[in-house]
């Protein structure tokens, strides 16, 4: 059964909205993990949009389940990393433009700053995970880093509008996440996961982890964090 990580970089978002104190992403997270949540993720970003680098050291020290730093590749946050230490560093894609990440880390053309990377911080103990899209030639060039997980990227199945198009971008995360395993890779998921895509996702069985933020914090909103948590839970284990 897949487990579920989230991410509660939106909580941070509307704090930063009025530069305040509240609400506070730590909070939040320990409600995430008091719902049932098995990790928690955090994108600490060049700009300091919404995580602060604050936020990251309390939740080193909170966090009972298992901390996943996202980060873009650059010698700032490696180092930060690597004095930290969370659980896992996922490395991604960073455009200070765009509203969120917009796409997969392209490990074909920078293979070898990837592969060092991984490398810099697996020598702090910390497990390497690749946000990537679900295409063979960037599953192996992964593999070939050494990292020791790829989640992929499920933005273009959660956006699709055409059935056809939905259709497509969900067989090639059959496809990836089977080639992905085959080459001994843990398999996580997640960008724009939300509560109803959850039903689809859920059944591919390579995929050990969904990492879900912006769906389960806008439903927190309404009903809570521990409850939109448990909403999640119950479509990932369940069905229903």
């Amino acid at each position: 059964m897949a487990r579920l990580a989230v991410n509660v970089d939106h909580v941070a978002t509307i704090r930063q909205a009025r530069l305040a104190k509240y609400p506070d992403p730590v909070t939040a997270a320990a409600l995430a993990e008091l719902g049932g949540a098995q990790g928690i993720v955090v994108h600490l970003r060049e700009d300091r949009r919404h995580i602060q680098d604050r936020d990251v050291e309390i939740l080193r020290q909170t966090v009972k389940t298992h901390l996943n730093l996202e980060m873009a590749i650059t010698e700032e946050m490696i180092n930060i990393a690597s004095k930290i230490k969370p659980d896992r560093c996922t490395l991604v894609p960073e455009k200070r433009q765009e509203l969120t990440t917009e796409g997969g880390l392209d490990v074909l053309k920078q293979e070898d700053k990837v592969k060092e990377a991984v490398k810099r911080l697996q020598e702090h103990g910390i497990e390497v995970s690749l946000f990537i899209d679900a295409e063979p030639e960037q599953i192996k060039a992964a593999h070939r880093t050494g990292c020791e997980v790829v989640e992929l990227h499920t933005g273009t199945f959660a956006d699709a509008r055409k059935a056809e198009e939905r259709q497509s971008a969900y067989e090639a995360l059959v496809s990836g996440a089977k080639l992905a395993a085959s080459l001994g890779l843990k398999v996580h998921a997640g960008h724009g996961v939300d509560y109803s895509n959850i039903l689809d996702l859920r059944k591919i069985e390579e995929v050990e982890e969904f990492s879900i933020g912006h769906s389960i914090v806008a439903r927190a909103v309404l009903v809570g964090m521990v409850q939109a948590v448990r909403d999640m839970l119950r479509l990932i284990q369940l069905g229903y």
